[in-house]
């Protein structure tokens, strides 16, 4: 029998399959649920110096408590510009001026945006699903394609697809987990 390498095999699907599930993971720390996260003024570009800069080149953004932003501006005559940026965003965000600190509170989350996100945090687990599914597609055709060449024998293919079966069982498990405590940290339950 020549050379099948299940142990790179298994650590290839294996690899694929964590990274799918990291995939969703950051999909998932995406989604807004009404907690002050200090990304969620990433996307913010503000109008200075005659250019266009990312709001974290001119401030500090931080979370003081769990429904408020806190930013930091450095430079004094820059501050109505930053609130302008943030103003405009379209994040439904409404700074408060204390001099050079803006305030940010964070609006509750309406029933209907909750239901929303919900519905979303479902379909980037559906995502997950299909991708790790498709890895152990991917993997069974490779087993039997190894045994046609003679590579391994058709009990060991039968036992390779056992466990990758349950390689995927694990995987997807694993990715509804993290959807299901999204969806709950969403809906506040």
């Amino acid at each position: 029998m020549a050379d099948f390498d299940q142990s790179a095999f298994k650590a290839d699907l294996d690899r694929r399959m964590k990274g799918a599930i990291e995939t969703l993971k950051g999909d998932l720390a995406g989604l807004r649920t009404g907690r002050a996260n200090t990304s969620l003024l990433d996307p913010v570009v503000v109008e200075v110096y005659g250019s266009n800069m990312p709001l974290n080149q001119l401030a500090t953004v931080t979370a003081p408590e769990p429904r408020m932003l806190a930013v930091q501006v450095w430079d004094r005559t820059n501050v109505q510009s930053v609130e302008k940026a943030i103003r405009s965003a379209g994040l439904g965000l409404n700074p408060i001026s204390e001099g050079q600190t803006l305030r940010l509170p964070i609006p509750d989350l309406t029933e209907d945006r909750r239901k929303e996100l919900a519905k979303l945090a479902a379909q980037y687990a559906e995502k997950a699903r299909i991708a790790i599914r498709n890895i152990r597609r991917d993997g069974n055709d490779t087993l039997k394609t190894v045994e046609k060449k003679g590579q391994i024998s058709q009990d060991e293919q039968k036992r390779h697809e056992g466990e990758v079966q349950k390689m995927t069982d694990k995987a997807i498990a694993e990715a509804d987990a993290a959807a299901t405590a999204k969806e709950k940290e969403i809906l506040g339950k």
